[in-house]
């Protein structure tokens, strides 16, 4: 595959506004009928779009975090389950960029700007919780590891380049291996069956005696050692699809009401979109979609201020208005779609009109980590100055 190369922040914006319109025509369809995106994620990888990050020495964009985060906001709005798909892929050249070596970074970043894509294998089910990682690396007499071990919910895996693969070594400390998806011993299961969500195809991914050379394996153990912003970057593009879905589904409850909805009869009005109570309702909905937007865009230029001068308290700080963002938005999401059958009345449930598709996707996504607990630091930070913990979902 030959892509484009995007050179900055304004044709990145310019990039993602063109091909969220673009995606948004066949949205509901790929949903109604679980048709994998394969030839829209081959239009994303062209685009140059999953490139943007990649550092400005080595031929990248390196766009800001606010850039990112919009982009994603803009693609969650027209598809959700597509903008899921690259938010691994983001991760996991954000990873190459903090641990990985020159030689590392120079091959991954070319392998990126040619259009090559990352998946991922980090989630395991049946365990102790998130972070009991029992996937293990095994090295070898030459260098080299066997990777062995089962993956669940791998966002991505099934149209990857590569697959990044979260592994403990026999030290106990965790790494990431980055596997080619078709070596051998690696299986990718599309067994994927969420409520929401429907064509990411996060499904299995089998690992048995995968061979990987010592130089695809980086120690992400390093990452969490001192300030860092691996989670905070991660929230927050998850943060930006659930801002894209409230206001997707905001915007398309307007234009059932303003086309399809009848007024109720004691409205005395002649259209629902003039009817005072609707009208109440729209306004209400669309301050949580705004204040969403709002602290997306707050979180992302708190990042982008950390990355300039990394710190602990800097980090704290993107770490925490990341938070603030993601709980807003979560909330949002969920309630904004719901609303829309409220506002659109009975005909909106209409299961061919596929209008359930934005809660569906909103209460699958929300569901990635509580936000109970993000709550939980924020309010040790603002009462105690507590800094959230390193551990890379904050």
């Amino acid at each position: 595959m030959t892509a484009h190369v995007i050179t900055d922040d304004q044709e990145a914006l310019a990039v993602a506004a063109s091909l969220a319109e673009e995606f948004r025509a066949g949205a509901s369809a790929r949903d109604a009928e679980r048709r994998l995106p394969r030839a829209e994620l081959d239009r994303l990888s062209a685009s140059g779009l999953l490139a943007v990050t990649v550092p400005a020495e080595h031929g990248g964009a390196e766009v800001s975090a606010s850039t990112l985060a919009e982009v994603f906001r803009l693609l969650a709005a027209a598809d959700a389950s597509l903008a899921q798909i690259p938010q691994s892929h983001f991760v996991y050249v954000n990873v190459i960029s903090r641990q990985g070596t020159e030689e590392q970074r120079k091959f991954f970043f070319a392998e990126v700007l040619g259009g090559r894509r990352f998946g991922n294998a980090q989630s395991e089910a049946g365990t102790r919780h998130v972070q009991d990682i029992r996937t293990r690396l095994h090295r070898r007499p030459d260098g080299s590891y066997r990777l062995d071990g089962v993956k669940h919910y791998c966002t991505g895996a099934l149209f990857a380049d590569w697959i990044p693969v979260l592994a403990r070594a026999e030290d106990d400390k965790l790494h990431v291996a980055y596997v080619p998806r078709d070596t051998p011993g690696v299986t990718v299961i599309d067994d994927w069956d969420g409520l929401g969500q429907r064509t990411t195809a996060s499904g299995t991914v089998r690992l048995e005696g995968v061979e990987v050379p010592a130089d695809r394996v980086l120690p992400h153990h390093l990452t969490f050692e001192g300030p860092q912003l691996h989670g905070a970057v991660a929230q927050l593009l998850h943060a930006a699809i659930d801002t894209g879905i409230a206001g997707g589904a905001l915007t398309e409850a307007a234009e059932f009401v303003r086309t399809k909805s009848r007024p109720w009869f004691e409205s005395g009005v002649e259209t629902a979109a003039e009817d005072p109570l609707l009208i109440q309702r729209f306004g209400e909905l669309a301050l949580q979609v705004r204040a969403s937007e709002a602290l997306l865009r707050e979180a992302a230029r708190a990042v982008d201020a950390a990355r300039a001068d990394l710190t602990d308290d800097s980090a704290a700080e993107a770490s925490v208005a990341v938070a603030v963002a993601k709980v807003q938005a979560a909330q949002a999401a969920v309630d904004v779609a719901g609303a829309l059958f409220e506002v659109s009345g009975t005909r909106s449930a209409l299961n061919s009109l596929n209008l359930h598709r934005h809660w569906r996707d909103a209460r699958t996504h929300t569901l990635h980590d509580p936000a109970r607990w993000k709550i939980q630091h924020i309010g040790r930070y603002v009462l105690n100055g507590t800094r959230p913990p390193r551990h890379g979902l904050l």
